[in-house]
């Protein structure tokens, strides 16, 4: 709940305080995407902790690192800032759901991230981190209605880009998904990530 967040918050104040962080809460959704997509579209790296954990192998944007599909260089950022894995392993593209068949060869609806397509190929070029080798990529469809703040969110991003769609990969660092907010917390300090979103809650690594 957001009390856990403001209390985990208040009670890491000095940790946060030692990596340089600022802390904001946002009462409207809107201005808490605005600020996110402005981190991401610095080329930032963003941790992005919401409600419950999902079930399954997939971190499908409530436990999901988020960044800019857009940047050839934005695998080598996340690995360099936080993953430290093997530079072939792929990331996915969170897609909504409504730009689906502009973007992939097949207009399917894939919510659980465990199906890939072939991009299409005069779209490949805009989103170099999340294309495969091969011209594939894994997508995860995002629904208005079964996730609307993430939806929200990809969607502010689409304003600022034509592209709806963010890289998404898990929420941790060669260990298990984050679970509680407390893991998420630990994730944020122990790496390089840039921006840490827990319900509400932000903390910008200045």
């Amino acid at each position: 709940s957001e009390s856990d967040f403001i209390k985990l918050i208040k009670d890491r104040k000095s940790e946060l305080n030692e990596a340089g962080c600022s802390i904001t809460h946002f009462d409207d959704e809107q201005e808490l995407c605005d600020r996110v997509v402005a981190c991401i579209l610095e080329g930032g790296v963003v941790g992005w902790f919401q409600g419950r954990m999902e079930w399954g192998p997939r971190a499908l944007g409530n436990r999901s690192i988020l960044c800019d599909p857009r940047r050839t260089d934005m695998k080598d950022i996340l690995n360099l800032k936080i993953k430290r894995r093997v530079s072939f392993r792929p990331v996915a593209p969170s897609v909504l759901r409504e730009y689906v068949g502009e973007w992939f060869e097949e207009d399917d609806d894939v919510p659980f991230m465990m199906k890939v397509f072939p991009i299409r190929e005069e779209q490949r070029e805009r989103i170099p981190a999340v294309t495969h080798v091969d011209g594939t990529g894994r997508l995860q469809t995002v629904h208005k209605h079964t996730n609307p703040l993430y939806w929200q969110l990809i969607n502010t991003y689409r304003q600022h880009t034509g592209v709806p769609m963010l890289l998404n990969t898990s929420f941790n660092e060669n260990e298990p998904i984050v679970c509680t907010p407390q893991e998420a917390m630990d994730c944020f300090l122990r790496t390089n990530m840039d921006l840490l979103v827990l319900g509400r809650m932000v903390a910008l690594r200045e």
